[in-house]
């Protein structure tokens, strides 16, 4: 087996090995998972780990594999409580975006919606007429994007508000060069969640 092709198969078990650790025990840091997984699976320090486009790809396989209906339950109930915060949200032009739009959520994964507004405060301020506790997640209003975190009886709902020039500016594609990552208004999720319940 060729270099090349041994990375690959190490990538991909390193991949697996932190997807179920990802979803079984709720480990929220993926370097970390990715460090977990290389040490269980005894390979060499040096060797290179999967990016997190391939933890991705390994989540919806866990998911297809182990997952069942209870996963499909869990990932609808995220999906309908992102609704809700899409439609509270419209004044800000809230998408659905991350593990809950794409399908690979666990049930430990945040729910995450990109907001657009000139500063974080607008929202803070929407959430405070309306009563809602969050907190401002560290590292906020770094490269013109701010996060604001509410806990729900759902699970976690992370607000990332982008100024309107930095949305503008959003890359189309990943950065191995793959297709755009899943997004959703309000109407697409609202679709979807209808197709899914007939």
């Amino acid at each position: 087996m060729g270099d090349s092709s041994r990375d690959a198969e190490d990538r991909a078990r390193i991949a697996d090995v932190a997807a179920r650790l990802i979803a079984e025990h709720g480990i929220a840091d993926w370097s970390l998972a990715k460090r977990k997984a290389l040490r269980q699976l005894m390979l060499p320090d040096r060797t290179a780990l999967p990016g997190d486009d391939e933890i991705e790809a390994a989540l919806v396989t866990h998911h297809a594999l182990f997952g069942g209906d209870e996963h499909v339950v869990t990932l609808r109930r995220q999906r309908e409580e992102a609704l809700t915060w899409l439609r509270e949200l419209a004044e800000f032009s809230p998408v659905l975006v991350g593990g809950v739009a794409a399908g690979w959520a666990t049930e430990h994964s945040d729910i995450r919606i990109e907001l657009i507004a000139d500063d974080s405060k607008e929202v803070e301020l929407m959430l405070i007429n309306h009563s809602i506790p969050y907190r401002v997640a560290p590292g906020n209003a770094q490269h013109g994007s701010a996060e604001l975190f509410v806990d729900t009886r759902r699970g976690g709902v992370a607000l990332v508000i982008r100024t309107p020039a930095v949305a503008r500016q959003r890359p189309r594609r990943d950065r191995r060069g793959n297709g755009e990552e899943v997004r959703l208004t309000a109407v697409a999720l609202a679709e979807l969640l209808g197709r899914d319940a007939g």
